[in-house]
């Protein structure tokens, strides 16, 4: 079958692999879509992933195309979206309910062969079924979801707080899809890319801008949302939050990002700084949001390239260019 491949540090190449096989547990999924991230591209620097060549892909969802021989759940034909998340269930943080903390944690298109290809293998307990209205295509999109859900559950935001977003991305529109629906007074989006800023007033923010000068809002907001990983958009984030109010780290930021902060003023204005790692107990929510239509996947997605071309999707997202950017087998 067709894959792509990140060979080593700085390729990636689209290449003939052995189709795959599924354990007793496991099931083969023909992949309808394959969503690009930003972990990708830390994969493609050489980061994340333990080892290289790997078949990237952690977003993708597609049709059941066969089952290993203890899968009752689905059967061939049942389309699905996957939960890339595997853990060993064993460790002191999975055993206390943090399983994205897992010790020997690992991922299907990271530590294993992923979506970016024809077919995928991943374990039947992570394959949640799609309704009928629900176009397989777009259902790429329920991972980053399950993404911004476990940011909003470690945020536990009251009612009526104003919400600051850095960066107007796939994963920062998300979150303010989630502010907009979780009881927000008001969300506001910083971002120097104007075409994606434009995707952020067409979905409903208070207020947008290219700084946060520009806002009016000197005493800060309750809850400031890094989505962009970027030293200074965390920097500056990090000096935006009010008093009692939550300053999350959403954003994937490279192994050598640094970043100052103030421990009188997190102690004198009781300042809570926090992060949100990938995926926990928040897939099948995210599932049921979208087949609520809690995202508009027209929106959302920008770009739609062949299989064979996943070198070039990659170079455009790492260039910012277009919203989510998948790949179709």
């Amino acid at each position: 079958m067709k894959a792509a491949v990140i060979e080593s540090v700085g390729r990636a190449v689209v290449a003939e692999v052995p189709d795959p096989t599924p354990g007793p547990r496991e099931v083969v999924v023909e992949v309808a879509a394959c969503g690009l991230c930003g972990t990708d591209l830390h994969i493609l620097k050489g980061e994340f992933a333990p080892k290289l060549p790997i078949v990237p892909g952690h977003e993708f969802a597609g049709t059941v195309a066969g089952v290993g021989s203890r899968v009752t759940e689905v059967a061939a034909g049942d389309r699905v979206a996957v939960d890339p998340s595997l853990y060993c269930y064993e460790c002191r943080y999975c055993r206390t309910g943090h399983n994205n903390l897992c010790e020997r944690w690992a991922a299907i298109g990271v530590t294993t062969a992923g979506g970016a290809a024809q077919y995928a293998v991943a374990p039947v307990a992570n394959c949640v079924k799609l309704p009928d209205h629900v176009r397989t295509e777009d259902a790429a999109l329920v991972e980053p979801l399950s993404c911004a859900v476990r940011g909003y559950d470690v945020l536990r935001s009251r009612l009526g707080a104003h919400v600051l977003i850095y960066g107007s991305g796939t994963m920062g529109l998300m979150m303010l899809e989630l502010a907009k629906r979780t009881g927000a007074a008001g969300v506001d989006v910083v971002d120097v890319n104007p075409a994606r800023l434009e995707t952020a007033r067409r979905l409903g923010v208070s207020a947008s801008a290219a700084n946060a000068d520009e806002l009016e809002r000197p005493q800060g907001w309750d809850v400031v949302v890094d989505a962009t990983g970027n030293a200074a958009a965390i920097q500056d984030g990090l000096d935006r939050v009010a008093k009692a109010g939550t300053f999350l780290q959403f954003g994937v930021a490279d192994y050598a990002t640094r970043v100052t902060v103030d421990p009188y003023r997190i102690y004198n204005q009781e300042i809570t700084i926090t992060g949100s790692m990938a995926v926990l107990h928040s897939f099948e929510r995210a599932a049921e949001l979208f087949a609520n239509g809690v995202l508009d996947p027209d929106v959302f997605i920008s770009d739609r390239f062949p299989l064979e071309r996943y070198p070039q999707a990659l170079e455009q997202f790492a260039a910012g260019v277009g919203r989510k950017i998948v790949v179709v087998p």
